[in-house]
């Protein structure tokens, strides 16, 4: 959205040069001259302020030349030329804000979304309380489905944890006595004591919060591209502008060289071809949300990728069913499906649905128990089946150690272990998919330039490594909280890279925000992932993020080529103006001429092609 005073002074400045048309025809050339004297000097002084004000912070940008082209058709009477200035000026900067898009709220995301109540077990009371108020030592009841409030030490119950918001690994990790969680930690089905060891102003999902705000806050500002060609360009047009009064002491020819070198095409063609490609990008679902942004997509030389969700689909699903003893893996799979179905554990219904896929007959179950964080039980077909974790199979089901060597054999991730009749039948191993488009992402980012990817993962390290290897990258580390993502990111753009990091988690939001360009695949959600990165990829797509690197290439070499193309010209023109051929209103005229050919050629980023 616009504000209001960006909007209207481009229509202030078109509608008194028509106003003054009008009374020079009803009225005559001195009220014609009044309404855009007047004009010109009400628009003149919020032009001149800025510029001061802006010269005064060390900021010499494309608004010099403008400036003192609008000041000097003031002083020596030629209102249209400063108006048509005018209208340019504020039209340029009205495309410029367009193009910025809305600031991003991911701090005031993270903070509405953390832990608010907390139950301190006092005694034989359970006392609720703003999670602020939680004390170092107090003891906590964490109920079923509630997030923990503080970082801390489990003293009591089994349950299972859903850790996904802090390290973006969607299968949930078992807790009982003296497991340690983190704050931001959901619950899941069993009920838990919990003693706090740092305050929630201290725990991990503040940690995370603190570094959002931080990365915000540090993040250095991208100077214009027009501001970066008008370094050089504003001192030649001065010089230009001297060297003509020096020579012929006509100040009108000065105003003239004023006019035709104000710099339109840095002005209009770099909001026009951002604006254009942002449209572009939106059209094939993502979501630029300003052309700093993609700017550095263009500039992008080392990519950054978290695991889970990102290069994978982030959902478990079932590897394989390893057996003992001869049995039949659909049947162990029937099996289990059958006790899960009762069961509230998120793997539980991985099993349900793999099993059904398989177009398997799931029979109903009797007597079925469920264990928070261990596993399940129950009677099938007159038989005892259970499956959960080691501990709790192996308990009442007897196993060789041959039997589980084979079983146990290799680096997976979680297995569930199925016991059916007293007997260890076998393990149903949990994995994540590789995305199919991954590799060729990967080569098309190489192609586009750029140089280092790397894999940054939350899960264990030897399961990053195993998934990096499928993707085709070699630089992977793993066991990552997400300050330690974001301080790698910050190490490489200290390096001197322009850094993408690509995520999808709330535990990836400190490196996307650290990040030179951050990218959220929102095509699971989005929420907080979305609200702290530069570009939003809306459909679950990893192509996506080739193809927004892509529009960043094109549209900021149709940008540059845009700038030189309308620069060429107004040298030109300066040229002719310093001869005296073209008078201030003629060379504002042929200025606007430029400009839509400038325009013209810059909108090519709407559309589709090289």
């Amino acid at each position: 959205m616009l504000s209001a005073g960006v909007v209207v002074w481009p229509a202030v400045a078109l509608a008194l040069i028509v106003v003054g048309w009008i009374a020079r025809f009803a009225f005559g050339e001195n009220s014609a001259q009044l309404v855009w004297n007047g004009g010109l000097a009400i628009a003149a002084v919020p032009i001149l302020w800025e510029t001061v004000r802006d010269a005064r912070r060390g900021r010499f940008a494309t608004d010099i030349v403008a400036t003192l082209a609008i000041v000097g058709a003031l002083a020596l009477g030629h209102p249209i030329a400063g108006l048509v200035v005018v209208l340019m000026k504020r039209g340029g900067e009205a495309l410029e804000r367009y193009a910025e898009g809305r600031a991003s709220a991911a701090v005031r995301a993270l903070e509405d979304a953390a832990p608010r109540m907390a139950h301190r077990i006092d005694g034989d009371q359970i006392i609720d309380m703003a999670a602020s108020s939680v004390a170092i030592g107090d003891v906590l009841m964490i109920r079923p489905g509630e997030l923990v409030p503080c970082d801390g030490v489990v003293t009591e119950g089994l349950s299972d944890l859903d850790t996904s918001s802090l390290t973006g690994e969607p299968i949930p990790v078992d807790a009982g006595p003296g497991t340690a969680v983190m704050s931001g930690t959901a619950n899941g089905a069993g009920v838990l004591r919990l003693r706090a060891t740092a305050l929630a102003s201290e725990s991990q999902y503040a940690r995370i919060v603190d570094l959002v705000r931080t990365a915000q806050s540090h993040k250095a500002p991208l100077q214009r591209m027009a501001d970066r060609y008008a370094v050089w360009f504003t001192p030649a047009t001065v010089l230009a502008c001297a060297a003509a009064f020096a020579l012929t002491g006509d100040w009108t020819r000065v105003l003239a060289i004023l006019v035709v070198a104000t710099p339109c095409p840095l002005i209009l063609a770099t909001p026009v071809a951002f604006v254009g490609g942002i449209n572009r990008a939106a059209r094939r679902h993502i979501i630029i949300r300003n052309g700093g942004a993609l700017e550095r997509l263009s500039a992008v030389t080392s990519a950054v990728f978290d695991k889970t969700g990102t290069i994978t689909v982030g959902a478990p699903r079932i590897d394989r069913v390893r057996v003992v003893g001869g049995r039949d893996a659909d049947l162990v799979l029937r099996l289990a499906a059958a006790v899960e179905q009762g069961s509230s554990h998120r793997l539980a219904r991985v099993v349900v649905d793999a099993a059904t896929d398989r177009r398997l007959v799931i029979p109903a179950a009797s007597a079925q128990t469920e264990a928070p964080g261990q596993g399940v039980s129950g009677v099938v077909d007159g038989e005892v089946v259970r499956v959960g974790s080691r501990s709790f199979v192996l308990a009442v089901c007897s196993a060789d150690a041959e039997a589980l060597l084979h079983l146990e054999a290799g680096s997976v991730a979680l297995r569930a272990y199925v016991g059916i009749g007293g007997h260890l039948a076998g393990v149903i191993e949990y994995a994540d998919e590789l995305r199919p488009d991954v590799p060729n992402v990967l080569r098309a980012l190489e192609r586009m330039g750029v140089k280092r990817l790397m894999l940054l993962s939350g899960d264990h390290a030897p399961n990053a490594r195993m998934m990096a290897a499928r993707a085709g990258l070699s630089d992977v580390r793993g066991d990552l909280l997400p300050e330690d993502k974001a301080r790698l990111v910050q190490e490489l753009m200290l390096e001197g890279e322009v850094v993408m990091m690509v995520g999808d988690g709330t535990n990836d939001a400190p490196a996307l925000t650290q990040a030179s360009v951050g990218v959220a695949l929102a095509g699971h959600g989005g929420g907080i992932t979305a609200e702290a990165a530069d570009v939003i990829i809306l459909r679950d797509s990893l192509t996506a993020v080739g193809d927004a690197v892509a529009i960043g290439h094109r549209t900021t070499r149709i940008a540059k080529q845009s700038i030189w193309v309308g620069l060429g010209l107004s040298a030109l023109a300066m040229v002719w103006a310093a001869t005296g051929g073209l008078p201030p209103v003629a060379g504002a005229m042929l200025q606007e001429v430029i400009d839509v050919a400038v325009i013209v050629n810059a909108l090519r980023t709407v559309q589709d092609g090289q």
